[in-house]
């Protein structure tokens, strides 16, 4: 699977990808990129076709193992446009990109 460092994803974002995290909601709550909609890797299997098929995903976890997991899982499913975030929220913290608390998806 290909994989964006934390400003490559952030452009990527900003030119219409989805940002989807997999970490748990606890963990999002405490912290997660800007914009990032949550489907815990817990409910992935339940919840993965509320992804569109046609646009950019980008997975992110808290440093990156879950999220390639949850991009895998995609492409063994048909879709296409998948890849992962380098490091995860971790890395996206520490190139200073914007983050939110709170929130649920």
């Amino acid at each position: 699977m290909n994989e964006l460092n934390p400003q490559q994803a952030q452009e990527r974002v900003q030119q219409g990808a989805l940002l989807i995290d997999v970490r748990e909601p606890n963990e999002y709550q405490e912290v997660h990129a800007q914009g990032a909609q949550l489907i815990p890797l817990s409910e992935f299997e339940a919840r993965y076709q509320e992804l569109p098929q046609d646009a950019e995903l980008i997975m992110i976890c808290r440093s990156g193992a879950r999220s390639e997991r949850a991009g895998q899982y995609l492409l063994q499913r048909g879709y296409s446009n998948v890849t992962n975030l380098q490091g995860g929220t971790l890395a996206w913290q520490q190139a200073g990109l914007p983050t939110e608390e709170g929130g649920t998806a």
